[in-house]
């Protein structure tokens, strides 16, 4: 299984990008909201996570291996999410990720269906699914936050982000409010070593009422 790739963007169009890695050329699905940061990638290297599937009817036709490419594992990890819901599968949920991972996280977690049924292909009912399902799973996606999936990296390790916000919420934090102390000290861009480092900073800013 090839869960990543790395090579030259030689084009990028509205669906897939081809990516040259030595010899060879691979055509990559990418969804949409990775379309518009990787459009002018094109002639530079760079690096997607990838998932393998085999497309078409498995009766009486040809399936076609097909690679899926995300700019971090974690959009890859919150695709496959989203395929377990009923009535999404992969097509449904490539041609729905036109948003970041974290706002589409967001909406799943505040049982927003209003601006998960406004994604293309996924209607009220689907909506409803997705939240019954994934929101419970969310709130570590929610935390990558834009500027992040962008770069995709974080100011402090992704592993000092949700050890952080697991230790908020067994000190008795809300989820959201567990967010929001991690968003507010990661917008300070300074780099925590570990989760204890991290708390420290929460705290110490919380203190001086920031």
């Amino acid at each position: 299984m090839i869960t990543k790739i790395t090579g030259r963007v030689v084009s990028v169009a509205i669906e897939t990008l081809t990516l040259a890695v030595g010899a060879f050329e691979y055509e990559v699905l990418i969804p949409e909201f990775a379309r518009r940061h990787l459009q002018g990638k094109v002639n530079e290297e760079i690096a997607l996570h990838t998932i393998e599937y085999l497309e078409g009817n498995s009766v009486g036709s040809k399936l076609t291996p097909r690679l899926i490419g995300f700019l971090n594992e974690y959009e890859r990890e919150f695709f496959d999410l989203i395929c377990t819901v009923d009535g999404v599968g992969v097509k449904k949920a490539l041609r729905a990720m036109v948003r970041p991972v974290s706002d589409v996280a967001t909406s799943i977690e505040e049982q927003d269906t209003k601006t998960l049924s406004a994604l293309p292909g996924i209607g009220p009912a689907t909506a409803e699914r997705m939240i019954a399902k994934l929101r419970r799973k969310m709130p570590k996606f929610a935390l990558l936050v834009a500027r992040d999936e962008v770069s995709g990296v974080l100011d402090a390790a992704p592993d000092v982000v949700r050890e952080t916000f697991d230790a908020l919420l067994s000190l008795g934090h809300s989820e959201s409010d567990a967010r929001n102390r991690v968003d507010k000290v990661l917008a300070v861009k300074k780099k925590f070593k570990d989760s204890s480092e991290m708390l420290t900073a929460i705290y110490d800013q919380s203190a001086r009422g920031k």
